[in-house]
Order: C-alpha cells, then structure tokens, then sequence
C-alpha cells in the first residue's frame, strides 16, 4: 500500500492518495479543487486514479472531487448519511455510489470500511483502511472534519454559517457519541484528518500532521468528557468565527462546483476598466502589500495582502458571489497560484485584473498610527479603538473601552461605529486590522486609522489606560 499526504497552507486542508502497487489503482480522499498535484503522484508512481471519496459536504473550500472524477473517470463515493437536506445533488450523483455506515469496497487489496461519524456534520463519514495483502486489521483512519489532532470538528457550522438554527447543540450531541464509538476502537490506529492549525473547523488544531488513536484518547480534551452535558458545553465554548464564505461552499459541493475548464481566465485591465467596475458595484481586491496600499490604492478598492499563507479566507469574508471581483496583482505576481486560491473558494467570477505596474492617478492612501500616538489618543479619549481581533482573543486582553467587532463581522456592525470621529483600528499583529481599515474606507468612512503594531506592544497600554 502506498499513503501520499497533501496539504493546502493557504486552507490549511489535507488530503490523501492511498494506492495499490499490485494492481495500479488508487483512491483520493478529500481532494482539493486543485487536482493537479494528485494526477502527477498519481503518474509518478504508475497508478491509476480509479476511485475518489471524501468525507462530508465541506464547508471551507471547494471539494475537488467531481474535477477528478471528470478527469479520471474514476468512481465517486459520496456519503448517504444525513437527512434529506445534506443529500448529494451532483449533476453526475447517479453514477455515485451512495454508502452508508459499515458499508465497504476495494481499491485494489485496500479495504475501504465506513464509520457513520455525525456531529460536524450530519452525513459526516470516515475511512477504515485495511492493507490486505500484508494484514488482517486495519491500519487507520482518515478521519475528515471529525477528528483532528489535538481537537475535534465543530458542530455549529451549519447554524452560524449556514444559518440552520438549533442544529448546533444536536450537532455537538452527536459529536460526543461519534467520540465515544472511537473511544471503543484500537489505540494503535493511525489517525489521517483533514485539517491542520490555522483551519476554522475546530478550534484548536494541531500542527502536527498525524496522530495515533491512543494519543489522542490520552491527550485530547474531546475523549476526557464521560458526561455529555458537560462535553456540549466545552465543544461550543470558544469556537472562532466562521468565514461568511462558509454558507457558500456548502452550497456548492453538494449541487457539485463547476469544473474548471467551464471557468473564463481574467484578462489583464487597464485602470478605467475598474473604476468602471468599481461603479457597477464589484469587489477590487488589491493583493499588494500593506506598505504599498497605505502608500497610494484605488479607492473602494479592499486590502488583502497576498503575504500570508491563508490570504484567501479573509477575501472570502467579503466577497459577493453574485457579482464578479477584479484583482490588483502585485509585481511579479504568480497569477495561477492566485487563482488557484481564490477559486478554491469559490471565487470563479474574476473578469480581470490590473498589474500594479499599471496603477494610474488618482490614488488614495490610508493614515496610520504609532504606538505613542495610540497611547496618546486614549489618555485624551480622542479616537474611537476598534479592537479586530477574534472574540477568544478579546477575552483573554483588550484596551478598556474598546469597541470590539471581529474582522468578519464588520459589515454587520457598520452602526456601531464612529463617524463623527477617528477610528484606530488594531489587532494583534497589524494584518487583520489594516484589511479591516481599508474595508471601513470602502464603506464611506473617512477618519480611519490602522495602528501599525507588528511585535503587537499595545497590550503594554492596558494597564495604563485602565487607570486613566
């Protein structure tokens, strides 16, 4: 048996290739929008890609699965658990086999085993694997959304992205006897899952690749818990805020994406074509730098700085999916890496974009604050202090008197903030704050400040400006 691993930084998403030497066939789980590293393992190895699964209706990108089997031709396996709502509704779903708890199959001499897993969500699954030519037991589990290292997945997505009210307690149900069936199984199984740190699908993910069943029933909080109240309350305690793009990409793996040689690639445009754009109400990501955008940008135009692994979610907080989104791309930009990250999550409508050698007068540019200045702003209670930062992370610090709106959650709170009076937004390190600062000026606010901040010295003001 041949075991490959990938992982997506900017998702912080994993997915597996699992082949047969003897025979040549292989199967992916969970695969990326992206299918293009799993074709070259794939013909690295000289197997043959005839079979491909994942583990539930994901919610943070876009599933690969029905690009690969468009591709390969190989056998989709999709999940039958759930209720009528989470039922796959693929264009192709009647060439799928639908499985079911303890249902199985063989890729080669692998064997393939479903374990019913709801709790993420409802038609969650995971995969026993079983090399048959060298044992007579399993050898692992991937695991999906279910359990990670170090954490299990949440079961509120569907009620804080997706808007299904009162599914997040049942969820969180399930979740705890999905955990006491893994409790029963063997602890020297090796544990595959789907997310690594950083994701939003649990909240605290470990770094670490894989796992073992015994670690994790030794060292993770989920397999503590032997009341079930108790194990309800600490699941749905402290989740971080999910993406808005979430509700999306529900939608969109269970009707299945489009594929993505029905996609039209974005034609580079000259600055008229997006004040243009602009003027019909799409979205203007500029992806240059921080220090670049402060120093002269479009206006209306979101900062999104291409510098962090995980770009991508921050534009997926703002995007509107029902109108298209253009792109300044920084000099020398990897335009198909771009691409590829915005279009795993979703975002397919992007007519052009517009190379910031071409940037073109007028340009605006966005005030920031120092450290002294900030200090000195809250001993005269001159500025409004938006703090952007996640609730968890509000909770354990913040600036007495600061109001306190998660970067996502903005647009929902425009009310609640100062217009008749500057506003220093901050964050931990500078980068959540100064997109949530170019996103206020998009909206029409004016007296806007970001606190440049990056060894994140304001926790020092505290103290201080309690006493104040």
């Amino acid at each position: 048996m041949l075991l490959k691993y990938f992982y997506d930084e900017t998702l912080a998403q994993a997915s597996y290739l699992i082949g047969c030497a003897r025979t040549g066939e292989a199967m992916v789980i969970d695969p990326m929008r992206n299918v293009e590293p799993y074709l070259q393992v794939a013909a690295k190895e000289g197997l043959r890609i005839t079979h491909v699964t994942e583990t539930h209706i994901h919610a943070d990108f876009v599933s690969g699965v029905r690009e690969l089997a468009a591709r390969t031709g190989a056998q989709m396996h999709l999940s039958d658990m759930g209720d009528a709502a989470w039922k796959y509704a693929y264009p192709e779903v009647d060439r799928a086999i639908l499985v079911r708890d303890g249902d199985s199959w063989m890729v080669g001499n692998i064997k393939v085993e479903v374990i019913a897993t709801p709790g993420h969500t409802l038609e969650h699954i995971a995969f026993m694997i079983t090399d048959t030519a060298a044992a007579d037991a399993p050898m692992g589990v991937f695991t999906g959304d279910f359990l990670f290292v170090g954490d299990i997945g949440r079961p509120d997505l569907l009620e804080e992205a997706a808007g299904f009210v009162g599914t997040k307690e049942p969820g969180a149900r399930m979740q705890f006897h999905s955990v006491e069936r893994f409790k029963k199984l063997p602890d020297y199984l090796q544990i595959w899952p789907a997310h690594g740190a950083g994701s939003a699908c649990g909240k605290a993910l470990g770094a670490i690749p894989s796992t073992t069943l015994g670690y994790e029933k030794r060292f993770n909080p989920a397999f503590q818990f032997s009341d079930e109240d108790a194990f309800v309350r600490w699941l749905l305690s402290g989740q971080p805020e999910p993406p808005r793009y979430f509700a999306r990409m529900k939608h969109v793996n269970k009707v299945g994406p489009a594929l993505l040689s029905e996609l039209v690639e974005p034609v580079a445009v000259d600055r008229e074509a997006i004040d243009r754009a602009l003027a019909e109400g799409a979205l203007v990501v500029d992806l240059r730098s921080q220090e670049e955008f402060v120093a002269g940008h479009i206006p209306g135009s979101l900062s999104v700085p291409a510098t962090t692994a995980m770009y991508s979610t921050y534009v997926g907080w703002f995007v509107d999916y029902a109108r298209p989104t253009y792109l300044v791309a920084p000099e020398g930009a990897d335009l198909a890496s771009i691409l590829t990250a915005l279009r795993a999550i979703g975002v397919d409508d992007i007519p052009g974009y517009l190379p910031a050698a071409n940037l073109a007068l007028p340009l605006a540019t966005l005030p920031t604050v120092t450290l002294d200045e900030l200090a000195e702003a809250l001993s005269r209670n001159a500025a409004q202090i938006l703090d952007v930062r996640g609730q968890t992370e509000y909770d354990e610090i913040h600036l007495p008197g600061a109001l306190h709106i998660p970067l996502g959650f903005l647009p929902r709170h425009l009310d609640a903030i100062a217009r008749d009076r500057q506003v220093i937004v901050h964050c931990a390190s500078g980068y959540r704050s100064h997109v949530a600062a170019s996103l206020l000026r998009r909206l029409g606010f004016t007296n806007v400040a970001t606190l440049v901040d990056p060894e994140g010295r304001w926790q020092e003001l505290v103290a201080t400006a309690a006493l104040a």
